[in-house]
């Protein structure tokens, strides 16, 4: 078995371990800051945001997800709502001048719906007084009065001109055009062919007297409308007296009962000018009911539609008796009408119609003096709701307006409904990327939002961290009912924590997946009828989530084991060597080894990287291969012109190649490939490589050295295969159990290196070499056979150039 060299990391430097011991140390498990670790500066900006009372502090909440951002923000509002007073309540109530454009009323906390209750108990009992009353004797009497009051006068005033009229031979006679006057002869009515056998003078004086008769009925005709007009006016009078009656001391004993409250005085009190106005509303109701089909039958008088316009439509209302807070809504569809607020139609005589009754509030509305909390990408894909929100922000008052009338879809009966203050603290929870983009794009949205709570995703690994984890792990079973867990299985737990985070020294903080393999777990551990939740089946679940997305890395093992894809794990090549990459397919991540190849010749300094060139490769993994021109440059044959031409390229890839972790693998194939050394196959190797020749970290060293293992391990291992990485990446190693073993056992190895030189002294065999004092690399290196081949392109150059060089002004034609 080969022996380990000192390079070689050891089992320990693999995988970082949690010790049971520090958790059953722990004792009661408590969750500190509700289950919330390492998040003190979102935390911070969350109490900034809560606590200040100026306005336009508004909150947006950035961070992974699954990092518990809704969650914790919801209970931090809600706790802090809890030391706050309950806001008041608010009311649309109609407008009698402009039904169009209905008041809001501001009301204390309970009284939105006294005053509901107080309103719909007035039409009940006016319902049934005022018919009562316009029924009563008293009102009878005085309606007999002023009838036989105008009879008299007018049949008065008629007869005294009939005997005017008959004295003199005429009489009034009553035609379908109205009232006219006709001579008579011996009592009976002049007939025209009487008339015209009167003498001349005779006619002509019957002509005068009618003509005299006929203007004198017109004067009494006159007399007889505006007595009638007096006569509407006076019942008019009499029904306002007898409704004010009525009225006015029912709406009396309403005005008593919310005399503290300001604007309910002048609400009832022009109520009560427009129902003494407009008595005949509650003797039509009272007909209605009567001439219905089921007139015996008792209903509530407020029900009836025509008394619509003394409702009062509660837009908040807020439970007296309840503990005193501010509310906290939590809108997860915040579209337009969800969040200002909409007007409703009804259809009526193939129209739309609507009216302040109609009006329904939205989250703003319910949210008015606390806190609102959405969802920042759902209220963007919204159609004007973002608009909405800044424009209630900016004016400090909820506008409702109707989606419709926005979009101008069609003309329909639509209201103005007076803006109601808004005093809310908004709350939006987004990614980074978003935060970013809204900050770039929208100008007004750095003036509402000053503040935003950055949540971590992960947290260093301490022994206090891993306790207050373990403490939220034991919490989330709890409050689930789930099986209890071993100190062993909360320990693998965590190890798992540490894997996601893809760093030896951190902790994922985006729980959603811990909780998630958690209830696997605890599933399995079920089904096997066990008690209680091990170790054993914390790894089942890892493995079994690992296999169930493992398909398309299946396929890529399949082939390379049956060499459709061609990758070595033993012997030696010029210019070849493996490289790793990660390929993502959803939310799982492994790594795949690929074969790089390096080719070299002589020409204009020109380094081809067929990936670019194809359009395959990505800016990184160009900008990588670019250093490496840099690099040799900068390094090789200082005193002469870079004459190489050379081509990298990822054979048999197919697809998109970004990222420059394959540069320190490309430069070492380049180097091979200049030299002439064969580099190993059995080792691969990953990191990306700066224009000083230093090594740097890349990221996905787990996935991508328990790629290559598995390659190594289908075909069998033999001990001196492994995966070379950068000594920066020695703490993100958290390796699955396959490779630790394999290394313990001396059967895969993990080489840390600093600089090219060490990549190349593995890889070769051969020592790098160091320049000299006196310029020169040492006899039998690598970088030595490297500056000589590029010496020799450089030579053969010249020489080239030599011999095809024009001589003569012919050769030149």
């Amino acid at each position: 078995m080969p022996t380990r060299s000192e390079r070689e990391l050891s089992v320990e430097q693999l995988r970082r371990k949690c010790d049971p011991a520090i958790l059953i140390s722990a004792g009661t498990w408590e969750t500190g800051n509700g289950g919330l670790i390492g998040q003190e500066r979102a935390l911070r900006a969350l109490s900034l945001a809560v606590e200040i009372r100026h306005e336009d502090f508004n909150l947006f909440v950035l961070g992974p997800h699954g990092t518990g951002r809704h969650s914790t923000v919801e209970q931090v509002l809600r706790a802090h709502a809890a030391t706050r007073e309950t806001p008041c309540d608010w009311v649309y109530v109609n407008n009698f001048d402009a039904p169009h454009k209905p008041v809001a009323l501001r009301l204390p906390i309970g009284m939105a719906d006294r005053l509901k209750v107080e309103m719909e108990d007035i039409i009940d009992d006016l319902a049934g007084d005022m018919p009562a009353l316009f029924e009563s004797e008293e009102y009878q009497a005085q309606m007999r009065a002023i009838e036989e009051n105008f009879s008299e006068r007018h049949e008065q005033a008629m007869a005294d001109f009939a005997e005017r009229a008959h004295a003199e031979d005429t009489t009034l006679i009553r035609t379908p055009m109205g009232f006219m006057v006709a001579a008579t002869k011996e009592g009976n009515v002049l007939k025209s062919e009487e008339f015209k056998k009167l003498s001349e003078d005779e006619r002509t004086a019957i002509e005068e007297k009618i003509e005299r008769f006929q203007s004198q009925l017109s004067d009494i005709l006159g007399e007889a409308s505006k007595m009638e007009r007096e006569h509407r006016s006076r019942v008019e009078a009499l029904n306002a007296e007898m409704a004010e009656r009525a009225v006015s001391s029912r709406i009396g004993e309403a005005e008593s009962a919310f005399a503290a409250v300001d604007g309910v005085s002048d609400y009832l009190d022009r109520v009560r000018k427009d129902m003494i106005e407009n008595p005949e509303i509650f003797l039509q109701a009272a007909a209605q009911r009567q001439n219905g089909p089921f007139p015996e039958a008792v209903a509530k008088s407020h029900l009836d539609p025509i008394f619509q316009r003394y409702k009062v439509n509660v837009i908040v209302s807020h439970d007296p008796a309840a503990t005193p807070a501010a509310p906290v809504i939590v809108e997860d569809l915040p579209s337009l009408e969800r969040l200002a607020g909409r007007i409703e139609h009804i259809s009526q005589m193939g129209s739309l119609v609507t009216d302040f009754s109609l009006i329904r509030p939205g989250a703003l509305h319910l949210a008015n003096g606390g806190y609102l909390l959405v969802d920042a990408r759902r209220i963007l894909g919204e159609p004007y709701a973002w608009d909405a929100l800044k424009r209630c922000l900016k004016k400090r008052s909820i506008t409702i307006t109707s989606l419709v009338d926005r979009m101008s879809l069609f003309s329909t009966t639509s209201l103005e409904p007076e803006p109601i203050p808004l005093d809310v603290r908004v709350v939006l929870v987004g990614d980074r990327r978003l935060h970013s983009l809204l900050v770039m794009l929208d100008p007004e949205f750095s003036e509402l939002f000053k503040v935003q709570a950055d949540f971590e995703g992960t947290v260093a690994r301490s022994d206090e961290t891993l306790i207050d984890l373990a403490s939220v792990i034991h919490d989330f079973t709890r409050k689930q009912g789930l099986l209890a867990l071993t100190d062993s299985g909360v320990a693998r737990l965590l190890d798992e924590a540490t894997r996601i985070a893809g760093d030896a020294r951190k902790l994922t903080l985006q729980l959603g997946q811990l909780t998630d393999l958690l209830c696997e777990a605890e599933h399995y551990a079920r089904s096997d009828g066990n008690s209680i939740v091990s170790e054993t089946d914390i790894n089942r679940a890892v493995g079994e989530r690992e296999r169930r997305a493992s398909r398309v890395q299946e396929r890529f093992q399949e082939a390379i084991s049956r060499q459709i894809v061609l990758v070595d794990t033993e012997g030696a090549r010029v210019g070849q060597i493996n490289g790793l990459s990660v390929i993502e397919t959803g939310s799982y991540r492994f790594g795949r080894p690929s074969r790089i190849t390096a080719r070299v010749r002589m020409g204009t300094g020109k380094l081809i990287d067929i990936e670019r060139e194809v359009e395959l490769g990505g800016a990184l993994h160009s900008k990588g291969v670019m250093i490496l021109g840099g690099y040799l440059t900068s390094t090789y044959a200082l005193d002469a012109p870079f004459s190489l031409h050379a081509s990298l390229v990822f054979e048999q890839s197919y697809g998109g190649v970004d990222g420059d972790s394959a540069s320190c693998a490309e430069l070492i194939a380049l180097l091979s490939a200049l030299s002439g050394r064969p580099v190993r196959q059995d080792l691969a190797i990953t990191g990306s490589v700066n224009q000083l020749g230093e090594v740097q970290a890349i990221g996905g060293v787990n996935e991508k050295i328990e790629g290559f293992f598995d390659v190594c391990a289908e075909r069998g291992l033999t001990g001196t295969q492994g995966v070379i990485i950068p000594a920066s990446n020695i703490e993100h190693l958290m390796l699955r159990d396959r490779v630790v073993d394999a290394v313990a056992q001396g059967r895969f190895r993990i080489i840390p290196i600093r600089s090219v030189d060490e990549g190349v002294e593995i890889m070769t065999g051969r020592i790098a070499g160091a320049r000299a004092e006196t310029g020169e690399f040492p006899d039998g290196s690598v970088n030595a056979e490297v500056e000589a081949r590029l010496r020799a392109f450089a030579r053969d150059r010249r020489a080239f150039s030599a011999r095809t060089e024009p001589t003569s002004e012919g050769d030149r034609s």
